[in-house]
């Protein structure tokens, strides 16, 4: 449905028959770490997050998985192979 509060005429998955089903019951202004995402837009009562309504919990536990502007590293050091599975898999392909 359409937001009729802070957004006026976009599609929010929060609005339901009776007006904002989010706990607050509108979308809160975003966070300094929300700063370059792609997803804030300017609403009635400042930048606002089109993906989520509380930006401050969704950055609470750590980096907030809607961020389209941090990059998060994957270190080949921390992945482990089970040497076994490793060694199937490489025969695998072998005919004898």
């Amino acid at each position: 449905m359409q937001c009729q509060t802070v957004l006026r005429g976009t599609e929010c998955t929060f609005w339901g028959n009776q007006g904002c089903v989010f706990s607050a019951g509108s979308c809160q202004v975003i966070v300094e770490n929300c700063e370059g995402c792609e997803r804030v837009t300017e609403g009635s009562i400042g930048q606002v997050c089109t993906a989520y309504p509380a930006p401050a919990k969704k950055w609470a536990d750590g980096i907030c998985n809607f961020a389209t502007h941090v990059k998060v590293e994957i270190k080949s050091e921390e992945l482990k192979i089970n040497p076994l599975k490793a060694s199937k898999k490489a025969a695998g392909g072998k005919k004898k």
